[in-house]
């Protein structure tokens, strides 16, 4: 297992969709050379490529900051 931070993930999106598949897995092990393996190399490769952003996070008012809302006098 391991950790692909987004200028990571960038860099093997951008070799996957300019140069394809291979290119992108020999991305991934410039980034991470523990990956000896090609074929494992392109299946972390396509994935990663396939990923998309998060939605942004939506902060929500804690419970308790309805409640005593709710229970104050307007």
């Amino acid at each position: 297992m391991f950790m692909v931070s987004e200028a990571e993930a960038a860099a093997i999106r951008r070799a996957y969709e300019e140069n394809g598949e291979f290119a992108a897995a020999i991305e991934l092990r410039r980034y991470f050379p523990g990956i000896q393996d090609n074929v494992n190399a392109r299946l972390c490769a396509r994935t990663i490529a396939s990923w998309s952003p998060l939605p942004p996070v939506v902060k929500r008012r804690s419970a308790r900051k309805r409640r005593l809302a709710a229970s104050s006098p307007d």
